[in-house]
């Protein structure tokens, strides 16, 4: 519908999405990790939760990764929509008022008149295609990017039971490399929208210690 430049292009996952991602994963394996009891726990029980966590992020990856293809033809979609809108309205006032509604608000609120109604004879003159828009390679990578996140997320809390001997050993190192996982994913979250790192930091360990133990508790 609209050419980008290479410069202009988004990426094909957003920090954010990146992120979000890690932790959905990292919830998902701490859910299986931490409903293991290590006093009655013996090597059979660990080798079926740990191929039940990576079985399940598996599939949790190859689900997410289809939400994600859905989320950008929605996405174009909607700025198919948009276009189409704008070029349909029935006055420059209301093609105005459609562009306002779909930027950003603290965007909307600072462009004049002038400007809105350059960006109308932009939109009029685009070309928009008869169909909606098709999957495209980005698309695919992108949703190869996320299983991939959501798969590897599993690896690093799940490999002290595959290398050490101690269960309750692996456990507690197993629960602090998670700690660990959340606060650096709660510090990078934090850099990425603008909050103190810290905070986040802090926070993110606090939220998911509680999502983990509600899973637990609810039989997730």
């Amino acid at each position: 519908m609209m050419s980008e430049t290479p410069s202009s292009r988004r990426p094909v996952l957003e920090p954010g999405e990146r992120l979000a991602e890690i932790l959905f994963g990292l919830i998902m394996v701490l859910t299986f990790t931490g409903s293991l009891s290590v006093a009655t726990a013996d090597r059979v029980e660990v080798r079926v939760m740990l191929v039940a966590a990576f079985g399940c992020n598996i599939a949790w990856g190859l689900i997410d990764a289809i939400m994600y293809v859905m989320g950008r033809l929605n996405e174009r979609g909607g700025d198919r929509k948009t276009v189409l809108a704008v070029k349909r309205a029935r006055s420059h006032a209301e093609a105005h008022a459609l562009i306002r509604r779909n930027v950003p608000e603290v965007v909307g609120h600072e462009l004049t008149e002038e400007a809105m109604e350059r960006i109308r004879q932009r939109i009029a003159g685009l070309q928009v295609a008869s169909a909606a828009p098709p999957v495209t390679g980005e698309d695919l990578r992108g949703a190869l990017g996320v299983f991939l996140i959501v798969v590897a997320s599993t690896l690093p809390v799940i490999l002290p039971f595959l290398f050490m001997s101690d269960l309750r050993f692996a456990m507690r190192v197993s629960n602090g490399i998670g700690l660990l996982m959340l606060a650096l994913i709660g510090h990078a979250y934090g850099r990425a929208s603008g909050f103190s790192p810290w905070w986040t930091a802090g926070s993110m360990v606090v939220l998911g210690s509680v999502l983990v133990a509600l899973t637990i508790a609810l039989g997730g």
